[in-house]
């Protein structure tokens, strides 16, 4: 079973991404609290990340550099609400982006995608 760490303060969001990634067969962790957070992706062993952007007094893309500095083939997908990431040059470290909504179709098929490449 392929493990989906999804890193988000949204607590509806997470809830969602949980129940759903769940009826796909993921075993799903969520979490808001990006303290300890490198701690957590060593303990856990993610397949892959969901990674929110902004999200309080952590911004997800300098979180990004932290993933990518340690796990360096780890997959990435920045999950957001905001499109001004992409002027933002340290994005490009993330492998897929996808713009939040409610219809969690694009990020399940992302998901999909970064566990079969």
């Amino acid at each position: 079973m392929n493990k989906i760490l999804v890193i988000d303060d949204e607590a509806v969001l997470c809830t969602l991404c949980a129940d759903e990634l769940t009826n796909d067969g993921y075993e799903v962790i969520t979490t808001g609290d990006c303290a300890g957070l490198m701690e957590l992706i060593g303990q856990q062993g993610p397949d892959v990340i969901v990674l929110d952007i902004r999200m309080g007094e952590y911004d997800g893309l300098d979180l990004l550099q932290d993933i990518r500095n340690t796990y360096h083939n780890m997959p990435v997908i920045l999950h957001t609400a905001y499109s001004a990431f992409k002027s933002d040059l340290r994005a490009v470290a993330a492998d897929y982006y996808v713009v939040k909504s409610a219809d969690l179709t694009d990020l399940r098929d992302t998901i999909k995608t970064a566990i079969e490449v």
